[in-house]
């Protein structure tokens, strides 16, 4: 009984520390990736005469975007 109960308990606390780990991967990604969105949310909603430098601004971080998702993809299959 006593062994069971101890089984039980370990398994709980590594389950749930499994669960946490994989919850919490890529963090700073994740953190990137929703600073990205708001700064290209803030240049779409900026005043559109910039000399062009506000639309090159959209596509690189449009670019970046990108990058940060592919490298969070890659690294979920890795």
């Amino acid at each position: 009984m006593r062994r069971t109960l101890v089984a039980a308990t370990a398994a709980f606390f590594l389950g749930g520390f499994a669960n946490h780990a994989y919850a919490d991967r890529q963090p700073k990604m994740r953190d990137a990736l929703a600073h990205l969105e708001r700064a290209l949310t803030s240049l779409k909603n900026a005043n559109a005469d910039k000399g062009g430098h506000r639309v090159k601004a959209i596509e690189l971080t449009e670019g970046a975007l990108n990058e940060v998702r592919e490298g969070i993809k890659f690294d979920n299959q890795h």
